[in-house]
């Protein structure tokens, strides 16, 4: 008869306080369940690399194995290949800014930027801005260095100055707990909004009349479909710190991104990089060279962009069709997202084990708040990664959970159990639609 071996965590105590702290990453614990076959998953921020034609891959990869195995396979410098980081500057040219290779760190993605930039400048109780939401993965990377991360709501236009400025003021000019502002400003994460031009120019104009470093985190950039190219901080202002990655126009298992910034700032994080990992993978570097140099990645990188598009479309269409009238969400002109906004009373969390049931994923809004809290009746759907058939089977799947959960509350409210909101009567929805850039009236993220 087979016994029961439990099994207790003998290390508790000596764990450090801050990873005690950390609260781990909503998308990756949902990852088991997304590959499920039953589950249509609208949690992850995938590319579809099935898009990628085999022949290019090929060429990259035999450059790397056949060419130059002897380099691809040895240790390589803190900074990275030479000759990729010369690729990069060429990438970077096209998006209207100008650098040189010893102005370009290659990093283990754009999340070991993260991470670098983090352990570069944060010390505990540091002030750090970002907008509100912000990108997990950057709340995950800073929160092992203990600051105080303070957000700033965005609309359809960005992150709000005028927020700001007032966060601003509290915190006085030239404080010097005040470290950074890490923005996303296309196609934003999870929001999927835009910054305009005009917000631009005043977030730097912020930064140099406060003493803050800006953090330009820039992966989505490319994947445009309406509208047109925005021109990054970076290239308004050379002290901005630029994060860029291959992972949403490539290949994310080819774990490459890099920063681009001022030398005596790179020569700081080549330090903390050396005692992180030493150097990132020169057989990575290398075919990624190559694939950006030997191949048609215009092309290929066009196709992507035709396909999201009619996803993106999908997803918006099957918004408006299938969610309930108290359900508000944006509307991207690029990227993978859609933030979605339901009444104050419905916790998204609560909701995921139904939604799990009914065979589709989201991550809930709370995961995007430093505070684990804030966002809880929000989410964040993405639709790169499925197909358009799946896509709106999912929505229809989740409007429904939705809806039952909104008639539980209607039920209570009708019933006197529990007070309506503010505005509404038991019989009638809590709030109207969004407007057409997926934003309610006051302004706030829908």
């Amino acid at each position: 008869m087979p016994s029961a071996h439990i099994t207790f965590d003998q290390t508790g105590d000596k764990i450090a306080g801050r990873i005690r702290k950390m609260r781990p990453s909503a998308v990756r614990n949902l990852f088991a369940a997304a590959v499920r076959p039953d589950i249509i998953s609208l949690s992850g921020g995938m590319p579809d690399v099935s898009l990628l034609p085999a022949s290019a891959v090929r060429k990259a990869t035999r450059a790397a194995v056949e060419d130059e195995r002897a380099v691809a396979l040895q240790y390589g410098g803190t900074d990275g290949r030479l000759e990729t980081r010369q690729v990069v500057c060429g990438l970077m040219r096209d998006l209207g800014v100008r650098c040189k290779p010893d102005e370009v760190m290659l990093t283990t993605g754009a999340q070991s930027a993260l991470d670098l930039i983090a352990k570069t400048f944060i010390d505990p109780g540091d002030i750090i801005l970002a907008e509100g939401p912000t990108y997990l993965g950057a709340l995950q990377a800073f929160s092992a260095y203990e600051p105080d991360v303070r957000c700033i709501p965005f609309d359809d236009e960005g992150m709000r100055m005028d927020l700001l400025e007032a966060e601003l003021e509290r915190i006085g000019k030239d404080n010097p707990r005040l470290k950074f502002c890490y923005v996303i400003p296309n196609f934003q994460n999870p929001g999927g909004v835009t910054m305009v031009p005009e917000r631009r120019k005043r977030l730097l104009e912020l930064s140099r009349e406060y003493g803050f470093l800006v953090v330009e985190d820039d992966p989505y950039g490319r994947l445009r479909y309406d509208g047109g190219h925005m021109i990054p901080l970076k290239a308004l202002d050379s002290r901005v710190i630029y994060l860029g990655t291959i992972s949403k126009v490539f290949a994310p298992g080819l774990r490459t991104g890099w920063i681009v910034a001022p030398r005596d700032v790179l020569a700081r994080i080549n330090l903390a990089k050396q005692g992180t990992d030493l150097c990132g993978s020169s057989f990575d570097q290398i075919v990624v060279e190559h694939y950006f140099t030997d191949t048609p990645w215009e092309k290929t990188l066009q196709k992507f962009l035709d396909v999201y598009r009619e996803r993106r479309d999908a997803m918006l269409g099957a918004l408006d069709e299938f969610f309930p009238p108290e359900a508000t969400w944006t509307h991207p002109d690029g990227g993978l997202f859609v933030w979605v906004t339901l009444p104050d009373y419905v916790d998204t969390g609560s909701m995921l084990g139904a939604a799990l049931d009914a065979g589709v994923t989201y991550v809930p809004g709370d995961s995007f708040f430093p505070d684990g809290v804030t966002g809880r009746n929000c989410m964040r759907i993405n639709f790169s990664y499925e197909t358009p058939e799946n896509i709106i089977e999912a929505v229809r799947r989740l409007a429904k959970v939705i809806e039952e959960r909104l008639e539980l509350y209607r039920i209570f409210i009708a019933a006197g159990a529990i007070k309506a909101p503010d505005g509404a009567e038991a019989s009638e929805h809590s709030t109207s639609r969004a407007n057409s850039d997926g934003f309610a009236p006051d302004g706030q993220p829908a």
